[in-house]
């Protein structure tokens, strides 16, 4: 029982710290939410009213990508995969991402929220490659090494879409 004990005052702690979280995002504390609250801030991202709609989370405001929709990500590990919309298509992927790790059981290990890299996608061609490839889009598809070097804009600025 001691360690469900521990485990409550933990939880107590982590909760007063996704409250301080939310109240400063406007969202629940959820990696999803708190990473569209950093990419609309640096990156000049208008985010849309509601956290569930579908196609994107929002529009960029002024420079190159002015009024374009994107779908914001943040990953807690950079292991290749990326949720790709089966429907309608933003047009970009804006992908933040933790350390690049192997794909092995996560027992015994822990997902910080950090990033360490930042990828901007553009979405029709990234689609496009991808179906001619044969991949099937989903939740977790599988992005070839070179697409994922073709979009980087941090550490490296490889895509120069969006300079940072």
């Amino acid at each position: 029982m001691d360690d469900l004990h521990r485990l409550a005052e933990l939880f107590r702690a982590k909760n007063a710290i996704d409250n301080l979280i939310a109240s400063l995002t406007g969202r629940p504390a959820l990696i999803g939410h708190t990473g569209e609250y950093i990419a609309a801030r640096i990156f000049g991202i208008r985010l849309v009213p509601s956290a569930s709609n579908r196609a994107h989370d929002g529009h960029f405001v002024g420079g190159s990508l002015d009024h374009r929709s994107v779908n914001i990500k943040w990953y807690t590990k950079h292991d290749g995969l990326l949720a790709v919309s089966t429907g309608e298509q933003p047009h970009y992927y804006l992908v933040l991402t933790g350390p690049r790790t192997p794909p092995v059981s996560s027992t015994g290990t822990t997902r910080p929220w950090v990033i360490e890299s930042v990828f901007l996608f553009d979405a029709s061609k990234l689609v496009a490659a991808l179906l001619a490839s044969g991949a099937k889009l989903s939740v977790a598809t599988s992005i070839r090494k070179h697409l994922w070097e073709e979009a980087e804009i941090y550490p490296m600025q490889r895509n120069t879409l969006l300079v940072l």
